[in-house]
């Protein structure tokens, strides 16, 4: 398992540096629009030139890159070339905001998908047909539409949660939970559909295996068997799209933030990316790759605890 842990982060840091070395290549072609941006609409062709060279930005793209790497791997990610604020602390403060939503929109929707899709391959009949079509809505109802209904319904009609707007947990988790709460509901509508598809199929599968009837005619009650055989065997392939689903939530969440105004990476990005704000941009990148690499690690460690034929393998 160790040899396993150390390929995988050896394949994680090398996946990094390919990330960031496209993203750096893709801005280098607006080296002259950030030197402009810097100076102003009245900047000449000579000033441009000369702010080029004062930001470095004159030099080989390649060794651009290298001394930005030399420096990335020391924990300095450089400084914004509007603000001068340091990149690190900067994305350290927003971190938090963005894995907030994310991680509460993790975690309710296994809950949710586990609950729907177990009940529904279990059971059956009515239970079945409603998680299908709970799954069927997630499906085909954009979540920005869903989040445009609550606000109108929750926040502007019932005031029951704030529309815009974020509050730190240590400052009142109350009013921290209430301004996460439309954002979080927005950001796992699609993640619940493909996930108790996923579980629904899956555990669906199991129950009708050999082994099932086996525990069945040796008088096993159906909740044990459902919950601690047929579950855990199953848990797999849901892991697997769990974190697909991750990634697609800390996409999401860049465009969640900017809509409900929240102080995470979306808004920060956003606004780098419109001013081509190269280090604010490359600092992303790379928290984003590593927080990729970070849960894909996470889930295969717990597909190998639950599944011993995964750790044989690996």
């Amino acid at each position: 398992m160790t040899v396993y842990v150390l390929r995988r982060l050896t394949a994680g840091l090398v996946l990094a540096v390919l990330v960031t070395m496209i993203t750096f290549l893709l801005l280098s072609t607006s080296f002259d629009d950030v030197a402009s941006s810097v100076l102003g609409n009245g900047a000449t062709p000579q000033q441009i030139a000369a702010q080029k060279a004062l930001m470095g930005l004159d030099r080989p793209v390649a060794i651009q890159y290298l001394d930005w790497l030399s420096h990335a791997v020391r924990g300095d990610l450089g400084a914004s070339y509007f603000t001068s604020e340091p990149v690190r602390s900067a994305l350290t403060a927003r971190l938090g905001v963005t894995l907030s939503i994310v991680v509460v929109a993790l975690l309710a929707t296994s809950v949710i998908s586990v609950a729907l899709g177990v009940a529904a391959a279990a059971r059956g009949g009515a239970v079945d047909r409603f998680a299908q079509g709970a799954a069927m809505v997630g499906y085909l109802v954009p979540s920005l539409l869903v989040a445009i209904a609550l606000v109108y319904v929750l926040a502007i009609r019932l005031h029951l949660f704030p529309a815009t707007g974020y509050t730190a947990f240590g400052d009142s988790p109350g009013r921290w939970a209430s301004s996460i709460a439309i954002p979080v509901v927005a950001l796992m509508m699609g993640g619940v559909a493909s996930l108790t598809s996923q579980i629904r199929g899956t555990m669906i599968g199991e129950l009708r295996k050999d082994y099932v009837r086996t525990l069945r005619t040796r008088g096993i009650p159906t909740r044990s068997i459902v919950l601690r055989h047929a579950l855990r065997n199953a848990a797999g392939p849901a892991l697997t799209v769990l974190s697909l689903e991750f990634i697609q939530m800390l996409g999401g969440a860049l465009i969640i933030e900017q809509i409900f105004a929240l102080p995470g990476f979306g808004q920060y990005a956003f606004n780098a990316s419109l001013q081509g704000d190269m280090p604010i941009i490359m600092g992303i990148s790379l928290f984003g790759v590593l927080l990729v690499v970070a849960v894909n690690l996470v889930v295969d460690l717990l597909g190998g605890w639950l599944n011993p034929k995964a750790r044989m393998v690996r």
